[in-house]
């Protein structure tokens, strides 16, 4: 229809022609009267243009407006939106014709171009064109698909004649944005309004109720569909088998597909990623399987699935398998399948393959290079990660969110600060700004160790989430921070709910302060949640309060525990080895191992451990030879130093320098130190010389060895070796803390800060004269040379664990054990007092110190005097 302009068509009344162009227009505009319940775009709305008195009257050609609609139909089709708006706006007098109009908004939808979309609906308006169902549904999909949803739905509720196209579209468009249960009421309406369902439908409707986990409606739309004749539809049925498989229900998903007479591609694509999300891999291989040779093709996305599937189970030789049968198809060719390719590869820990796939790439995204550096990062290779990182920069290759936060791990997982710093440089320089950077910022300093700059991040993160939180209160706690810990922990409260992430982070710091009114609360905290079946959790509830020096709680939550995984077994058997239990231990290991369960090298640590510290040399040595011939577990250091331990312990020093001498790796200095320790319990100076010399070598400013060393001599009475010995020492300030009614107490060695300081002092003090009565201060040898006996025994009373006790004894009921914990080793002249104080005052103290428990009662310690 060719229609002249506007103005033209309202002033002339000459012809008859030219009358039933002026009635039609007329029409039109009686049309719009009632279509103005149509609402109009928001932006600026056109005004009419004013006739320059020279114009005139006589309307355009008829070519020249035919000339208009061709020329930006032709601009339309070659895609250039910016020349057809500007021919529009030069030609608004103009009224174009309905195709014209559909070409425009098309390329609105198809380019986002909102802005220029909400130009031509006001042109559309102001020209008084009828919005029909053509017309209505190119705007509906212009706004829709330009993001503005809520614009869209009104102009579909005001199309008089709507269609099941229309009714499709739009309730696809609220399941795009989330919002199924509007769907799902767009849906009930259709049916109402009598309008069929197709196939469409029923599709977008099964994705709706999938997202919203609405099982029982669910059922009764498939009933629905039966009874409307879709019921071998393939897309519906396809829908419907993945509505199935994504609620969870893999029986009634396999039952529609038994029964399907026809099978396409998506059917058993649908099948084999509906059994991989539902945990039933091998069914889902076994889809594939068949799927080869079939009549029906494998695709691009059956390739990328089950390569996926392989990826997430790290199934690497199947993956091979299908890589060989991907080249063949020439499936590898494709970037996609290529960058799910390098993630299976990485994932499963085969760089080098990862790396051929990679180098082998015709065409890299940034998933490419993601992907690589994200598995340098999982295999601890972060120099290689680095590195790539840095060729993919040099490259031009603008790094995403994933990138920067897989970089970040990469130099987290070695500790690798400065190119840390480097990375966080980088992200201040290009601005990217994002949570899962920032919490990954956070997350490489503290596992770095600079918890000054992780709190930084921190404080400069504007919206904090969940993991916010929890990698700063797990930083904390493992950077030795318990108390910084526990007052984010409070903070945190008041910010967002915990979860169990949370707890595994907080009870740790409970533990490393033995704070168990705390640890209680957070127990009690997680029972009222009810979330007591995470195995995590449990397994940090019980290192809690072993820690706690509460090993009967920790065993009876142990045997609370239905199903107990191998940390669960390793805690308890780590457990009973603090507390000096080693024939518990044994027996915990010989349950453990009726269940089946085998030992990986934390347990054999831990088993070792325990023999080594309660002088079971028969079941250590069995338990080593298990490991070594039977597991096949390449003994570590640790595992070295458990067995020179229980050699020392067994009096077996010649053997244990013969052993460290025969180890198939360098020996560092806990291994030597074992053995100095070994040489002070049994008097061998000599030995003792000679290992100090090794330590000294390794470690000279390890101070630790030297107060060892000093002790040694100080034993021996070689008191001008202790001096020139003790001259250089500089010490380790000692800590130590109490925790009473709730409260942690802290105390420094030589600190008179507490106000109970002078009171502490009294009582400690008649303590030291009680001692000296009895005899028994002559056992304090290990006092620093240069002082006389009575300032000897004084400065023991000034150390931080003496202390802590002597504010017990002030604070607890008479007859309470005490309970201490200190940061570093207990010397031995402490020890020895602590055993008189045990005895004298009916008291039993359970002394922590960083390698052990100390149970001390009657004048006795649990450790027998191997310290």
């Amino acid at each position: 229809m060719l229609l002249m302009t506007k103005t033209a068509t309202l002033i002339l009344r000459v012809s008859p022609n030219h009358q039933i162009e002026t009635q039609k227009h007329h029409k039109n505009l009686k049309f719009h009267s009632r279509s103005s319940q149509f609402p109009s775009p928001t932006c600026q709305t056109i005004s009419p243009t004013r006739i320059p008195a020279t114009l005139s009257l006589i309307p355009p050609s008829i070519h020249q407006i035919t000339d208009y609609n061709a020329e930006i139909n032709k601009l339309c089709e070659l895609r250039n939106l910016q020349k057809a708006m500007d021919l529009v706006s030069k030609s608004e007098e103009t009224i174009l014709d309905l195709e014209t109009y559909c070409h425009m908004l098309q390329l609105c939808a198809d380019s986002k171009a909102l802005h220029h979309g909400k130009k031509v609906h006001n042109l559309i308006i102001s020209n008084g064109i009828e919005i029909d169902s053509v017309l209505g549904s190119k705007l509906v999909f212009m706004y829709v698909s330009c993001g503005d949803v809520k614009q869209g739905r009104r102009i579909f509720d005001n199309i008089v004649k709507q269609n099941v196209f229309l009714w499709n579209f739009i309730m696809n468009a609220y399941a795009k944005m989330g919002d199924y249960e509007e769907g799902l009421c767009l849906f009930k309406s259709m049916v109402e309004l009598g309008f069929k369902p197709d196939s469409y439908t029923f599709s977008c409707m099964f994705k709706c109720l999938a997202s919203m986990g609405n099982g029982k409606l669910g059922e009764t739309v498939h009933g629905y569909v039966l009874k409307s004749g879709f019921g071998f539809d393939i897309t519906v049925v396809n829908s419907m088998i993945d509505f199935y498989f994504k609620f969870g229900n893999v029986d009634d998903a396999r039952k529609v597909f038994v029964e399907m007479p026809d099978r396409d591609v998506i059917t058993l694509n649908t099948m084999i990623s509906g059994y991989v999300a539902n945990g039933l891999v091998d069914q889902g291989f076994e889809v594939f399987k068949n799927m080869i040779g079939s009549k029906v093709r494998v695709d691009l996305s059956t390739m990328v699935i089950v390569v996926a599937a392989c990826a997430n189970t790290g199934v690497l030789i199947l993956g091979r398998m299908i890589h060989a049968y991907a080249v063949k198809g020439e499936f590898d060719k494709k970037m996609k399948f290529g960058n799910t390719l390098l993630d299976m590869y990485a994932k499963c820990g085969d760089m080098d393959s990862a790396l051929k796939v990679f180098n082998n790439m015709n065409e890299r995204s940034v998933v490419s290079w993601t992907s690589m550096i994200a598995g340098y990062s999982r295999d601890r290779k972060s120099d290689e990660a680095i590195n790539l990182f840095l060729e993919m920069k040099k490259k031009g290759v603008k790094p995403d969110t994933f990138t920067v936060t897989s970089i970040l791990h990469a130099c987290a997982s070695n500790g690798s600060l400065e190119k840390g710093k480097e990375v966080h440089g980088f992200i201040k320089d290009n601005e990217i700004q994002s949570l899962p950077v920032s919490n990954a910022l956070m997350d490489m300093y503290a596992k770095c160790g600079s918890m000054e700059d992780a709190y930084s991040v921190f404080a400069d993160t504007p919206f904090k989430d969940i993991v916010s939180w929890n990698t700063m209160i797990g930083g904390y706690s493992k950077n030795r921070l318990p108390n910084e810990a526990l007052d984010l922990f409070i903070k945190m409260q008041r910010e967002v709910t915990p979860d169990n992430v949370t707890m595994t982070c907080i009870l740790p710091a409970c533990a490393s302060l033995a704070a168990l009114n705390k640890g209680r609360e957070i127990h009690g905290h997680i029972l009222r949640k009810g979330t007591t079946s995470d195995p995590y959790l449990v397994n940090t509830l019980i290192d809690m309060y072993v820690k706690c020096d509460r090993l009967f709680l920790a065993k009876s939550l142990f045997d609370l525990t239905p199903i107990k995984n191998l940390v669960t077994w390793t805690v308890m058997i780590a457990g009973y080895c603090m507390h000096g239990f080693g024939h518990e231990a044994v027996l915990t290991y010989n349950k453990m191992d009726l269940k089946g369960i085998k030992l990986n090298e934390a347990s054999f640590t831990s088993i070792l451990y325990a023999c080594s510290h309660s002088g079971l040399m028969q079941e250590g040595w069995k338990f080593y030879n298990i490991m070594v011939n039977d597991c096949k577990i390449e003994p570590k250091l640790e595992h070295y130093g458990c067995m020179v331990d229980l050699l020392c312990r067994g009096g077996k020093l010649s053997e244990a320098y013969k052993f460290i001498k025969k180890m198939s790796i360098k020996p560092d200095v806990t291994i030597w130190g074992a053995l100095l320790c070994g040489c002070r319990f049994h008097h061998d100076v000599k030995l003792a010389e000679i290992v100090a010399e090794r330590i000294f070598e390794l470690e000279p400013e390890n101070m630790e060895y030297y107060v060892l060393l000093s002790d040694i001599y100080s034993e021996a009475e070689k008191w001008e070796e202790v001096k020139t010995l003790t001259d250089g020492i500089r010490n380790n300030t000692g800590c130590s803390w109490i925790e009473i009614k709730g409260k942690v107490n802290i105390f420094v060695t030589g600190n008179k800060d507490n106000p109970e300081a002078k009171k502490i002092e009294s009582l400690l003090e008649n303590l030291r004269m009680e001692m000296r009565k009895d005899g028994l201060s002559r056992k304090l040898k290990h006092a620093l040379v240069g002082k006389d006996e009575m300032e000897k025994e004084a400065a023991v009373c000034g150390h931080s664990e003496m202390l802590a006790i002597g504010f017990g004894l002030l604070k607890l009921p008479a007859g309470q054990t005490i309970r201490v914990t200190k940061n570093v080793k207990v010397c031995g002249d402490c020890h020895e007092m602590v055993k008189f104080i045990s005895k004298n005052v009916g008291r039993q103290i359970v002394l922590r110190d960083c390698n052990r428990f100390h149970h001390f009662k009657d004048g006795f310690c649990s450790c027998r005097g191997y310290c």
